[in-house]
């Protein structure tokens, strides 16, 4: 992308494959809210010109000297995150927190190519009887896994996820997947909501019954253990905070642009948790992996569209006229 709304293709020498990389030929690749961000010119931390791509799917077809835990062939995903090594999060396990953290793809080159070269330390294998559109959905999903553990044991708990998009869905998904008790997913786009219940999860439109009134409806008196605010809306995020139950946690995975008006009185006064949920880990990865392995995890009903890699930028308008009813597009780079 040389600007925002403007994608420029080039012929560039194939890669230099280093010790302990892998090369890889790029299959599929996601497009998530992030990047259209960057389309419109409005993500806070992206310059341009920028290589776009960080949700994928790729086969192995070159390995670096002292690789020996690929092949060539492998169906694999890369985890997108360049991070330093050096600071307190990394040096604690913490990288998805990284202080110098880049994402390819908007602060460092992303995969929309036909071949990318990545450390091999980076890629994760994918099972031989994953399909590599499931492949590339496997990215949101660390995030929800990761949303999910920022909580801790969620079996028996009861649960509300703010937000029908991929990653709400994908959350609540994932916490039914671990034992929640019950989940409930808000969302006022009725396709998403149709969507939600085609993966088996119970759906309220706040236009029809409020988030306060939901929460009592399904989980009585008890109230949620937890809420999922995965729009990254200051509306929905203070709404959290009010209707949230004494002594329970508001997981924040949505991006907030803009600065929440919160009632900090009531998470004083309630013992509130507000947390924040970054991105993931090499653990996310694989218990994501695992989930869709056990056939816990439903990703068909959220791929919505299909568009060849020649026509990257028909991704960003399709969903820009498409708006709800596009949830996860899929770019076939081999097309």
């Amino acid at each position: 992308m040389i600007s925002p709304g403007h994608i420029e293709y080039r012929d560039v020498p194939r890669p230099e494959v280093g010790a302990g990389q892998i090369e890889v030929r790029m299959k599929n690749i996601g497009v998530c809210g992030s990047d259209i961000h960057v389309w419109h010119g409005k993500h806070p931390y992206t310059s341009y010109p920028v290589v776009q791509g960080h949700e994928v799917s790729a086969v192995v077809t070159r390995l670096g000297d002292g690789v020996t835990d690929f092949k060539v062939g492998d169906l694999v995903t890369i985890q997108p995150q360049v991070v330093c090594g050096k600071c307190y999060p990394c040096t604690h396990g913490l990288y998805n927190d990284c202080e110098e953290l880049k994402v390819m793809g908007f602060q460092t080159t992303g995969m929309a190519s036909e071949y990318f070269v990545v450390d091999a330390e980076k890629a994760l294998r994918l099972p031989d009887d994953m399909s590599a559109e499931h492949g590339a959905m496997i990215e949101p999903l660390a995030v929800a896994c990761h949303a999910i553990k920022r909580f801790g044991d969620i079996a028996g708990k009861n649960v509300a996820v703010i937000g029908g998009g991929p990653i709400g869905n994908l959350v609540a998904q994932t916490a039914k997947a671990k034992g929640a008790a019950k989940v409930i997913v808000t969302e006022i786009s009725q396709y998403r909501l149709a969507v939600a219940e085609k993966c088996g999860l119970i759906t309220i439109n706040p236009k029809e019954t409020s988030l306060k009134d939901a929460i009592r409806k399904e989980f009585g008196s008890d109230g949620a253990d937890v809420i999922f605010e995965c729009i990254g809306n200051p509306n929905t995020l203070e709404e959290a905070v009010e209707v949230a139950r004494k002594g329970s946690d508001i997981i924040v995975v949505g991006v907030v642009p803009d600065l929440a008006p919160i009632n900090m009185g009531f998470v004083q006064d309630h013992e509130l948790r507000l947390i924040g949920s970054a991105m993931y880990r090499v653990e996310d990865y694989r218990e994501a992996i695992d989930l869709v392995g056990r056939g816990l995890i439903e990703f068909d009903a959220l791929i919505t569209h299909r568009v060849p890699f020649s026509d990257y930028a028909g991704a960003y308008r399709l969903i820009e006229e498409q708006k709800d009813k596009a949830m996860k597009v899929m770019i076939d780079m081999e097309k």
